[in-house]
């Protein structure tokens, strides 16, 4: 069921590629000491770009949609990180153990000692309760939160919550309570001058950048990079261009051709696919969605339609992954995909089949080709951010395909401000957008954040933080099974509330499966060392990734 009030909830991680990268960008113009643009080469100065656009505006808050990437692992941190490149136990932060009870309804947690936040207050328990239960942050299944003494917490929940375990660990931030129980408005404070305990501070911040420096009180040390320097760049090109001249040294973007950047030795390269690339549906006609693509019948039949082969050749260069409909990530959790849906989504377009779902359910096709019930033509608009190559040449090739099956789509680039405006308020047809693969080998997080009647709002109310159901989906059994799951750290019980979960979003589509989208990183090996590479990939590679990115920072060195 969806809620049109509710409290708000903790916000996820932001690690997202491509057409996601910005969930977390900062839009508007702020600065303090003239900070004007990209740092001269040679000073010492990491120069990344990790998805912002300009104008940028000062917003390191990790409650607010708008919060610059830097804020989320840079300056604040989590208890624990999940490396979701790898599949090896979560590493210790701000925590240093934590233990289930039997049942799963209490979480005790062991911080660190000797944490200081940047003001040089100390970091305590007291810390850490009140990051779990103010008003932003407490998640409803949270019956209390406790200092058993300095450096143990204990969390009581209103039921079990061992696959909750990420959430509360790894994407919950530590926020100091000097600082924020005084604040009026947690979610739209702007926090220009963030204290946190992570191994970075803000610096200063303009409208085309923004500088953060090395803590030198870091629990885990100084980082031996002293600056780094966040640029506002309006485009994947020109990005690649700044890249290319070695104006950027860090970058987590797409690139058809990424030889063409590494051919002099000075760029590294990796490509980590990890999360789904998607058309968004606003798809429930009872929380206020409207048009064509609210009929499940639609959605199944631009499913068919969509030829998945072409548009990896052609608009992701051959370098994104085959996707499957459950969501579960191919190869890492296939264990958790139901035996009664399909594994993959349909890699060829159907155009005859499309044809017959639509006709079956009352269509039928006009004089120009495009199908028709009821006096409407099946017309959508499908939106994509300007400057996003990749996916607005997917949203093209999607066009041409949907038509050849009887369905109008047009293709058409918004500003991100457009863009970020109607995803959080629901008013849109179709988007070319991402979603948040999961930290651990477990599809769960997708399916309680994005499909779950509990993380949305209706059209024309901004979802909370942390709430990432776009679609406004809304689905009682859905709801029940992910109740159900979570309540559970069983197997095969976990399964059997997976295969209901599958069955119903592989028929429901409000999210309808395109790719695995590639997740590329470029970095300079010559000036720095120590980045995450296939060989060791201790951390998500991208600048644009929540908490991982802090971890990168706090490990990377200056060449000698």
């Amino acid at each position: 069921m969806i809620r049109s009030k509710g409290r708000t909830r903790l916000l996820t991680a932001v690690a997202l590629a491509s057409g996601l990268t910005l969930l977390a960008t900062g839009c508007g113009s702020s600065g303090d000491d003239g900070d004007k643009g990209s740092a001269s080469k040679g000073d010492g100065v990491l120069t990344v770009w990790a998805g912002s656009q300009t104008p940028i505006v000062a917003n390191f808050n990790p409650y607010a949609p708008t919060v610059l990437h830097a804020a989320l692992g840079g300056v604040y941190e989590t208890l624990f990180y999940y490396n979701k490149a790898s599949a090896e136990a979560p590493t210790p932060m701000l925590g240093e153990s934590f233990e289930f009870n039997e049942d799963g309804t209490e979480l005790t947690i062991t911080i660190r000692e000797g944490v200081t936040w940047n003001d040089g207050k100390p970091f305590t328990a007291e810390d850490v309760v009140w990051s779990f239960t103010n008003d932003t942050s407490k998640p409803e299944y949270l019956a209390s939160a406790e200092v058993v003494d300095p450096t143990t917490v204990k969390l009581t929940f209103t039921g079990p919550q061992f696959t909750n375990e990420f959430a509360l660990l790894g994407a919950s931030w530590m926020v100091p309570q000097h600082v924020w129980k005084d604040v009026p408005d947690p979610v739209t404070f702007a926090n220009e001058a963030p204290v946190g305990t992570g191994p970075y501070t803000v610096q200063s911040t303009s409208d085309a950048s923004y500088t953060i420096v090395a803590n030198p009180d870091y629990w885990g040390g100084a980082p031996a990079v002293e600056k780094v320097q966040y640029l506002g760049i309006d485009a994947n090109t020109s990005a690649e261009s700044l890249l290319k001249t070695g104006k950027v040294d860090w970058a987590g973007m797409f690139v058809a051709d990424p030889d063409a950047l590494t051919a002099d030795g000075r760029l590294g390269y990796i490509n980590t696919p990890q999360d789904p690339t998607v058309l968004y549906t606003c798809a429930n006609v009872d929380a206020g969605c409207a048009g064509a693509h609210t009929d499940v019948a639609v959605r199944q039949a631009l499913n068919v339609a969509i030829d998945r082969g072409v548009i990896n050749e052609k608009a992701f260069v051959g370098l994104a992954g085959e996707i499957s409909p459950t969501f579960a990530l191919l190869g890492r959790d296939d264990k958790w995909i139901s035996p009664d849906v399909e594994k993959v989504s349909p890699q060829e377009a159907n155009a005859a089949e499309a044809g017959k779902i639509l006709e079956a359910a009352g269509y039928t096709k006009g004089g120009d080709g495009i199908y028709e019930k009821d006096g409407k033509k099946v017309e959508l608009t499908l939106t994509s951010v300007e400057g996003w190559s990749d996916y607005n040449a997917a949203a093209e090739l999607i066009a041409a395909q949907a038509k050849a099956a009887g369905i109008a789509v047009t293709a058409s680039t918004v500003t991100w401000d457009e863009f970020s405006d109607s995803r959080q308020t629901g008013s849109f047809e179709l988007i070319m957008g991402g979603v948040v693969g999961t930290s651990v080998a477990d599809p769960f997080q997708i399916y309680r954040d994005w499909f779950s009647g509990e993380y949305t709002q209706p059209v024309g109310t901004q979802l909370e933080s942390g709430e990432w159901n776009f679609s406004r989906y809304s689905n009682p059994t859905v709801d029940a099974a992910v109740n159900a799951a979570a309540a559970t750290n069983d197997e095969a019980a976990k399964k059997a509330a997976y295969a209901t979960i599958q069955t119903e979003i592989t028929r429901d589509l409000p999210y309808i499966p395109l790719v695995i989208n590639a997740t590329q990183t470029f970095f300079d090996q010559k000036d720095f060392t120590g980045w995450p590479t296939e060989g060791d990939l201790y951390a998500f590679p991208p600048s644009w990734g929540s908490v991982s990115a802090g971890v990168v920072l706090s490990t990377i060195k200056p060449t000698e």
